[in-house]
């Protein structure tokens, strides 16, 4: 008979309909307790589909006193003395998720909507302006009820984010925001608690400038696993699950932890934080029983991807830990900046991977295989227009020439590849191409066949290694195969396989930066 499947939580954001529906509950509780006793405004940034929602779902069902909800939950130990612990107050609850922003007045018809469903319990006078009308709301429902409220915002900054590409509508909606919720610090003697979420903190040009007494905890190492799943809370709640994944991908337990952290874990958001799973991926490859990129296919970030290229960013910099940048401007973004970086790492596509103490500096990277993957698979287009899948020169079709040891066909897909590189009116060099181009191909390649890129001297520049064939790579900007072919002699390349039963290929490639193609390809067989 085959086991009852338990419910997993996949896109409950109700922190009620999750208790009440038997799903699987992560507990976080205990950072509630902490926000309450610690202090009284906050903001919060997490990436998209982290769980925020639903940690702002369980904050409103304490601040309106459902006790009955945490039930065997750390809150409830930890309120055990407390005589006024689950008591009601007012609570406002703005949730931004859901809506489209491109109409001019769409932020204030949202706006004046949860007015209009709060002023009918509470009073207050409606015909005043949206700020106006906030302000009466929260005096009229502290004088009434005798409480301080609680105001708790999801997604502040969808209305901004969407309307990056209309500079007039996005200024209009951060005014909008600015005169609305600079209520929170004009009317603090009315507050009890305020929590607000987003992915991004416009700070030096929204509303955060006139909200510099929020207590931004994004990067506190106390709060750094408030949302997602830690390693332990993992193998402490979903062991049922992952003994039932590791028997559909044929794996040992240990193997199967292993790959879904090498896939979903990985992120950190403070220097010493543990690592972070991302919970809506984990929650979907436990369901299917499947590795995939499941939070990457969500949301496409084709924004991000051609303004990266328009940068002449060095993508190669995502791996090599090379991305340095300060915590203000980490944790900041600007529209009307250069600085990509902050936004990349807001919206979890990057993340910390280490720190200086002594110069204060963050580096950041990709999370985990997941995201590198996906993202650099959706960049690749960008620089080859030619590289879609089925295409036959792309990844895939060039991994099959590979395990087939075809390197005519290895070149010819190659020259298709370099081929379809844009002649723009830029004045990014062709070496900026050629090196973005090689490094997002063979490292797509890493997924199938055991790959090394290198540009360090004194080693090859690549080596793709499979069951049957090793193939050295050196490649050359303005200079002949033939000289790319003798370094690898000179060098000594393939000394470390003189004993592989292996068959080997030297391969020295040369590209034309002024006609921006691979002009030569030669190819020295063992």
């Amino acid at each position: 008979m085959e086991e009852k499947r338990r419910r997993l939580p996949i896109g409950v954001q109700s922190f009620a309909k999750l208790r009440e529906g038997g799903f699987i509950y992560v507990d976080k509780t205990r950072y509630i307790y902490k926000l309450a006793q610690e202090s009284s405004q906050y903001f919060l940034s997490r990436p998209r589909r982290f769980g925020k929602s639903l940690f702002l779902s369980t904050l409103k069902a304490y601040w309106e006193g459902k006790k009955e909800l945490f039930e065997g939950l750390e809150i409830k130990k930890l309120e055990n003395d407390n005589k006024k612990a689950f008591e009601p107050y007012p609570v406002f609850y703005f949730d931004f998720n859901g809506q489209n922003y491109q109409r001019e007045t769409a932020l204030e018809d949202v706006l004046a909507e949860h007015l209009a469903k709060w002023e009918k319990i509470y009073g207050g006078d409606d015909k005043l302006s949206l700020s106006g009308r906030f302000r009466s709301l929260i005096r009229a429902a502290a004088e009434k009820t005798g409480k301080g409220c609680v105001v708790l915002v999801d997604e502040y900054d969808k209305a901004l984010l969407e309307t990056l590409e209309n500079n007039t509508l996005e200024e209009h909606n951060k005014a909008v925001f600015k005169g609305f919720f600079g209520t929170l610090k004009s009317y603090d003697e009315y507050l009890r608690f305020v929590f607000i979420t987003g992915v991004t903190k416009f700070s030096k040009v929204s509303i955060f400038s006139d909200l510099n007494q929020l207590r931004d905890i994004s990067l506190e190492e106390g709060f750094s696993a408030v949302c997602g799943m830690t390693a332990e809370e993992v193998r402490s709640c979903f062991q049922p699950e992952l003994t039932n994944l590791a028997r559909k991908q044929g794996l040992e337990n240990a193997e199967c932890l292993r790959k879904l952290a090498e896939m979903y874990d990985g992120y950190h958001f403070s220097p010493k934080s543990p690592g972070i799973y991302n919970p809506f991926s984990l929650l979907n490859a436990l369901a299917a029983g499947a590795f995939r990129a499941y939070w990457f296919s969500t949301g496409t970030p084709t924004f991000l991807v051609q303004r990266l290229k328009k940068m002449h960013f060095n993508v190669r910099q995502f791996d090599e830990e090379e991305i340095y940048i300060e915590e203000e401007i980490l944790t900041d973004y600007r529209a009307d900046s250069h600085e990509i970086v902050p936004l990349l790492y807001q919206t979890g596509y990057l993340t910390i991977v280490g720190y200086e103490r002594e110069t204060g500096l963050y580096i950041v990277g990709f999370p985990n295989k997941e995201v590198r993957m996906a993202f650099l698979r959706s960049l690749l287009p960008e620089y080859t227009p030619v590289a879609v899948t089925g295409s036959g020169r792309d990844v895939l079709s060039l991994r099959n020439r590979i395990l087939a040891g075809d390197t005519e066909g290895m070149r010819d897909i190659l020259t298709a590849l370099f081929a379809s590189i844009p002649y723009t009116t830029d004045d990014a060099p062709f070496e900026h191409y050629f090196q973005s181009v090689l490094y997002i191909v063979f490292t797509l390649l890493g997924q199938y066949v055991h790959c090394e890129v290198h540009s360090s001297r004194g080693r090859a520049d690549c080596i793709l290694e499979t069951d049957k064939f090793v193939y050295i790579f050196e490649f050359k900007v303005g200079k002949s195969a033939r000289e790319a072919l003798e370094q690898i002699e000179a060098k000594g390349y393939a000394a470390p396989y003189a004993a592989d039963s292996r068959q080997l290929f030297k391969i020295g490639v040369s590209f034309d930066g002024e006609e921006r193609k691979l002009a030569e390809w030669e190819v020295r067989e063992s």
